[in-house]
């Protein structure tokens, strides 16, 4: 048996669509500092004031695109931990932040295993944010320390320009550029601005600067809006997209706060009203599809653009299990350094 396990690491889902269960899984979520980083007192009043109306539209939402099997999230990432399995000599789990199957869980099975020293620790999430990938990282190690487990953690961190991974991205969604469009919007998940601010290790140059996406700075390694930008110019290159073709926005927005622009919604009002008729969206926030991607632009957004004089709004499916995925990742489970 191999030396080393893969964890592969998503956000999470709730069990079902029952209001509870909704309502557990957003207590997790939203209770968690690196999501909602205020101190404690104040996080658990706003979460409470959440919680009071939020599980409710939540599980509507959610039921309105739940599978036979569950969660799309987690049926999808199910499957892509198995066509994984299949191609490597190594043991596969996994894991979500919030909900089932726990990071616990998953580390403790890898760690049980007999062989296995060091766990690969794969965030399924491209572009740096301490609200995914450092809140899980955290949690992996605090797994680690509480089992005293001797086994070595090594994480792949955000993957947002390795070349494979941009090569996956656009084989996945090449065909649905096949048919007459008009314009591509990328969707990315979105983030108050205080959270980019936190993040920026000079403390002066994320969204000091009109361009600061565009000035090189050292900033960058853990600037969400800047990977996100660098996803977009990427993919629009490779696809031979000229400007003004393709455009770029944030969805997801919660609370009162300033949240990184341009807001999707606004941008798909602006679209249609722009005469554009055939519009195509892509999130490569997400690997996997999920409410985010299925509910928020499949339905809500395309009912938006329709109401706003669009024809058409055709949603592209992230990731999920395409071949060249599970390719990628593989290649990365056997050649990634062992951290030391």
């Amino acid at each position: 048996m191999s030396a080393r396990g893969v964890l592969l690491v998503n956000l999470g889902s709730p069990a079902s669509t029952s209001v509870a269960d909704v309502r557990r899984y957003l207590n997790q979520f939203l209770m968690d500092p690196y999501v909602i980083d205020l101190p404690w007192p104040a996080r658990r009043l706003l979460v409470s004031l959440i919680l009071a109306t939020r599980p409710k539209q939540s599980a509507e939402a959610y039921a309105s695109i739940w599978w036979d099997e569950g969660s799309p999230l987690v049926v999808l990432s199910r499957r892509v931990q198995q066509a994984l399995q299949a191609k490597l000599d190594m043991p596969v789990e996994l894991a979500m932040r919030y909900g089932q199957p726990s990071i616990e869980r998953g580390i403790l099975a890898l760690a049980a295993t007999p062989g296995v020293e060091e766990i690969l620790f794969i965030p399924q999430y491209p572009q740096h944010a301490d609200s995914t990938i450092t809140t899980s990282i955290r949690e992996a190690e605090r797994v680690i320390a509480q089992h005293r487990l001797k086994v070595t953690l090594t994480v792949i961190p955000a993957f947002y320009d390795r070349e494979s991974y941009m090569d996956a991205l656009v084989t996945s969604a090449r065909p649905h550029f096949e048919q007459p469009f008009d314009h591509l919007l990328m969707s990315y998940h979105g983030l108050p601005e205080r959270h980019l601010r936190k993040a920026d290790p000079t403390g002066s140059h994320c969204l000091n600067y009109p361009d600061c996406c565009e000035r090189p700075s050292v900033a960058h390694a853990t600037c969400y809006r800047a990977q996100c930008t660098a996803v977009s110019r990427a993919f629009a290159s490779r696809m031979g997209l000229e400007a003004g073709r393709w455009s770029q926005a944030f969805q997801s927005r919660l609370g009162r706060a300033k949240w990184i622009e341009p807001y999707t919604e606004a941008r798909i009002d602006e679209l249609a009203a722009q005469g554009v008729k055939r519009l195509l969206v892509m999130c490569p926030a997400f690997v996997t599809d999920c409410i985010e991607t299925l509910e928020e632009i499949g339905d809500r957004a395309r009912e938006q653009f329709i109401e706003a004089g669009g024809e058409e709004l055709v949603l592209i499916p992230c990731l999920n299990d395409h071949p060249q995925w599970i390719q990628t990742l593989a290649q990365w489970c056997r050649s990634e350094p062992v951290a030391l």
